[in-house]
């Protein structure tokens, strides 16, 4: 396990004046929910997802050597185009990570990134971007430094990607990434995701995930205020242990397959995120009208057919709808069936466990 000072290097063996890199980083899907954090985007408590394999952010990095080393420089184009709104984003993150890589400002950075999934189709890309370009920084500081080892380069990734978007932590790495300290958990920490080291049941090892957009507008409340909200929250500790308990319950589930319990602690975390939203104040909610006839209609076919199914949800309308690959032709009959109308023009994404950001 690496400490902050870790992620210093003291000095750099190799020097280099250009060249790019590009790396895709997928999206990822928490089964247990991190809603809180602390300074310097250290979770409240500790979180679990699955890494996605389809909706992924592809990034190229090109990069020249400047003689004016007095601030960060870089363009920013998305899909081709360059987009000035994402760009305080990017400096944002430069100014954070900065300390961890001292040769940021002796650059220009030309940032290509596109998406995989359609833009503003409700999916957040935050994770998988900053993931992306955590990813091609350290491809950068790999070339300067080149003794580093494989579990430094992944898990300092993993830590970059962090101070750019909590949640990105858990895009390096695959297939169950842990983020958070959890004492039954080895090797877990705040300060980056970690693959999940323990047995891990063939039954989820191709797990389905179809995203319904049921709201592909912006959201009413920004995923940053509604942490904060948690500062003041009557049920704030409850729920950071509720966390760590449900997260002790995973582990014999993950290693047994026991989809009954597994879709128990899914559900009540998806909910619960969503409580904890409605019981803030000021209180909101993001959930739609057609969020919750997802969530009975799936009730409903689960209890009628006992296919495996069940739903989490991100801070958000949408709904990902989980299940194992022995009953996906069942689950997508159903939701073509039954569950399109609900999504804004029709529109839904399928998606299953992947394994974390690749080169190239």
């Amino acid at each position: 396990m690496f400490a902050v000072n870790d992620f210093i290097l003291s000095k750099y063996t190799h020097s280099i004046d250009q060249g790019s890199f590009s790396w895709s980083a997928p999206s990822n899907i928490a089964l247990v929910k991190y809603w809180g954090k602390k300074d310097k985007q250290i979770p409240a408590n500790p979180s679990v997802s699955f890494t996605l394999s389809n909706c992924k952010t592809i990034t190229t990095l090109a990069f020249a050597r400047k003689q004016n080393n007095g601030n960060f420089s870089f363009d920013f184009l998305f899909e081709g185009k360059p987009k000035e709104d994402f760009k305080p984003k990017i400096q944002n993150f430069l100014e954070r990570v900065e300390a961890y890589l001292p040769f940021l400002k002796n650059y220009h950075f030309t940032i290509e990134t596109v998406n995989t999934f359609p833009h503003s189709s409700g999916i957040a890309s935050s994770a998988s971007g900053m993931a992306a370009l955590a990813m091609n920084f350290m491809s950068l500081e790999k070339v300067l430094y080149p003794d580093m080892t494989e579990d430094y380069f992944f898990s300092k990734a993993s830590f970059l990607a962090r101070l750019g978007s909590g949640s990105a932590c858990r895009s390096v790495k695959g297939q169950v990434v842990v983020w958070g300290n959890q004492a039954n958990i080895k090797g877990s920490t705040d300060l980056y995701g970690v693959a999940y080291p323990y047995a891990i049941h063939d039954t989820f090892k191709n797990f389905q995930d179809t995203i319904l957009l049921v709201d592909k507008g912006e959201k009413q409340v920004s995923s940053t205020i509604g942490h904060d909200l948690m500062h003041e929250h009557p049920f704030a500790e409850k729920r950071f242990a509720q966390a760590h308990e449900n997260l002790d319950k995973l582990i014999p589930v993950f290693k047994n397959g026991n989809l009954e319990e597994f879709i128990k602690i899914v559900e009540s975390e998806a909910l619960t995120l969503h409580a904890m939203m409605m019981t803030s104040l000021p209180y909101f909610i993001l959930m739609k009208p057609n969020t919750l006839q997802i969530i009975n209609a799936i009730w409903k076919f689960r209890n009628k057919t006992k296919t495996p199914v069940c739903f989490t949800l991100d801070a958000g309308a949408n709904v990902h709808v989980l299940y194992p690959n022995e009953v996906k032709e069942k689950v997508l009959q159903f939701i073509k069936t039954e569950l399109v109308g609900y999504c804004q023009n029709g529109q839904y994404l399928c998606d299953e466990i992947g394994n974390g950001a690749s080169l190239g």
